[in-house]
């Protein structure tokens, strides 16, 4: 099941362009039980990244154990909005939290992770990396 969120994360990606640019299409999925409850996309700069646009859907909702999925590692720094990884480490509703691929961006790297990880959230990394990697590699900044 989690490669079939995350295929679906990477179909809420394609939604992103054009408006998105110059950020990443990122897309990201929530799960409950094996169900979405929500899903993003990275909206036009200045505007929702994907998980806050996921995490926005759910607000005011309760659940005991939800997932993330998310084609690109979470931005770690606050820019045109506040960073994503401090949203979702703040968020106790989530437990897990699937990347699909690190974000090269030297404000990134790695450091998204971090923050979620020293948040006691369980990381995993690399799922669909090859399917997100031929869509997201020409969008990333390296």
């Amino acid at each position: 099941m989690d490669e079939i969120f995350m295929l679906a994360a990477l179909a809420q990606s394609r939604k992103a362009l054009p408006e998105c640019l110059p950020n990443p299409p990122v897309g990201c999925v929530i799960t409950d039980a094996q169900k979405i409850v929500a899903q993003g996309y990275t909206q036009a700069p200045g505007k929702h990244h994907a998980e806050a646009n996921a995490l926005q859907q759910i607000q005011g909702q309760t659940f005991n154990f939800l997932k993330m999925y998310v084609t690109l590692e979470p931005c770690s720094f606050h820019g045109r909005t506040p960073a994503c990884a401090l949203a979702i480490a703040e968020d106790s509703r989530i437990h897990e939290i699937y990347v699909s691929i690190l974000d090269p961006d030297l404000r990134n790297n790695g450091q998204g992770l971090d923050i979620l990880r020293k948040a006691g959230k369980t990381v995993n990394v690399g799922l669909c990396a090859n399917q997100v990697n031929a869509f997201l590699n020409q969008y990333l900044l390296k």
